[in-house]
């Protein structure tokens, strides 16, 4: 696995289920706002429905921050219906729940486990040019926190926005950040 920074998504339209409906989506639909690509194991399953459910409590403020959350799986489109009906956690999901039973998303961003064909925890945040600002891969144990990655995601837009600043540990929107210096060197 090599590094996803600044790599282009490659073309793909996938199914998806969102809110109700069976659609499709591809790359021209995550391209002109940011994009947050949520891999999961499996629907149906123990860590997966409290970090979808914890996305779901937090989707207005990624959307509020011009993003938006695409929650992928190998489960099919009507896998993740039957799960959105079956459970309330699953319910209230408002976010597109992207199918990829051939794996080709999870291949292409280098988190499908071909031996169990099911994705690690993987999160990629995508710029308005598909192209690729942070990620982070978990292994199917460990949970991830929509609070830290609606905070990744607001110091990407920052830099992009403000390129001679970047931002420190634990920064969040309206906080001080750092304009590169030398005269910094050995001082922070």
């Amino acid at each position: 696995m090599g590094n996803y920074i600044n790599t282009e998504l490659e073309d793909f339209t996938v199914n998806a289920y969102h809110d109700g409906e069976i659609e499709t989506v591809s790359k021209q639909d995550l391209l002109g706002h940011w994009s947050v690509i949520f891999f999961y194991p499996a629907d149906f399953t123990f860590v997966c429905p409290t970090e979808l459910g914890d996305l779901a409590d937090h989707y207005t403020d990624f959307k509020a921050a011009d993003a938006e959350v695409y929650s992928v799986s190998e489960d099919t489109e009507y896998v993740h219906k039957a799960w959105a009906e079956a459970t309330d956690t699953i319910a209230k999901v408002k976010y597109p729940m992207l199918a990829d039973p051939a794996g080709k998303l999870a291949r292409f961003f280098g988190v499908l486990d071909e031996e169990s064909g099911l994705a690690f925890r993987g999160v990629f945040i995508i710029d308005p040019e598909g192209k690729i600002k942070s990620y982070t891969i978990n292994d199917n144990g460990i949970g991830r926190n929509a609070e830290e990655i609606l905070r990744t995601l607001e110091a990407a837009k920052f830099v992009r926005e403000h390129g001679d600043k970047v931002c420190p540990a634990n920064w969040h929107p309206g906080e001080d950040t750092i304009a590169p210096s030398l005269d910094l060197v050995g001082k922070i």
